[in-house]
């Protein structure tokens, strides 16, 4: 059974500016601004949703096919991935584009002024789902990239006999209002944020019930007050693991369904798969950056096993 990643593959640039852009900003002269701010120093982390998911996937021993575009710039990145075990077949190189990339600047108040560079994601419209050669039943997980390619899965997972698990995200707003109701409609599964599941109701024009009856499950995550499931059997909630230390929680939602696909993919009951998620979220939080983790399977399974109970279900995902 494959699972395919269809979200975005980019590069963050995060640099740190020693004092407070407050303090160089003229209110009255914001018609004519024009500012350079001198950095101290400057990191890149590896990142996009759908490159982040394949990460910790990767990590637990499964071959996700990522699904999308890059820049001339991904050489590198993809060697990274394949060294994990994320099949990059399916990702098509634009050459003459660089990878989508988020530029982003913090000051000593923590407020941030950011920008972000679509370059070769733009073309993942043009990049058919077909190619990705699955067969019926298999997963595609359709996560935020360029809408016009999100809204064409949703129609192509339908036509291909694909399960289509819909993870909209930020696009939400910028997606067709038809095309939300379709990708929760045709949905095998769901996976939105408290605030992204406000607006879902608003644009797609369904309701809280009629969404969340769709799907054969679905996932809203509340942050420290750990993730919601509903399936039309139960409807629970997994607490985070308090005691992970809290160094940057970007990717944090990337990397938990990394892990509740994980158990989704082998069977496990969604008690199981959530806290699985929540294992993989506690490993991201306590990183700089999206893909910074490191675990081997029985590593990340011992560390579930000290904060929740499988009843054995795991057993047999445990490596010799």
């Amino acid at each position: 059974m494959k699972i395919i990643l269809t979200g975005s593959i980019a590069f963050d640039y995060l640099m740190r500016f020693p004092g407070y852009f407050k303090d160089h900003i003229l209110p009255e002269h914001l018609d004519k601004i024009s500012l350079s701010f001198l950095v101290d120093d400057m990191v890149r982390h590896y990142g996009g949703v759908g490159a982040n998911i394949a990460y910790t996937l990767a990590l637990l021993g499964e071959h996700p096919l990522l699904f999308s575009t890059a820049g001339q710039d991904f050489p590198e990145y993809c060697h990274r991935l394949e060294a994990l075990g994320v099949d990059c077949s399916g990702v098509r190189v634009i050459a003459d584009k660089f990878t989508a990339s988020f530029f982003v600047n913090t000051d000593l108040d923590n407020a941030q002024i950011a920008s972000f560079y679509t370059g070769a994601m733009a073309d993942s419209a043009d990049l058919p789902l077909a190619e990705a050669h699955g067969e019926p039943d298999d997963f595609v997980v359709n996560s935020p990239s360029d809408p016009r390619a999100m809204e064409r899965y949703i129609e192509e997972a339908q036509q291909l006999k694909l399960r289509s698990i819909f993870d909209p995200g930020q696009q939400i707003i910028r997606m067709n209002h038809a095309a939300l109701r379709r990708g929760i409609l045709n949905a095998c599964g769901l996976f939105v944020n408290a605030y992204e599941f406000e607006l879902l109701q608003k644009h797609s024009g369904l309701s809280a019930a009629e969404i969340l009856d769709t799907p054969q499950f679905s996932v809203i995550t509340l942050g420290k007050d750990g993730a919601r499931i509903h399936t039309p059997e139960e409807d629970f909630v997994v607490p985070i693991i308090a005691e992970a230390p809290v160094v940057d929680p970007t990717g944090v939602g990337d990397a938990f369904r990394g892990g509740f696909l994980f158990g989704y993919l082998h069977g496990k009951s969604m008690q199981v798969c959530g806290e699985l998620g929540t294992t993989a979220a506690a490993y991201c939080i306590a990183c700089k950056g999206t893909q910074n983790h490191h675990f081997t399977r029985n590593e990340f399974i011992q560390t579930y096993r000290r904060y929740f109970d499988d009843q054995g279900q795991l057993d047999d995902l445990m490596k010799s």
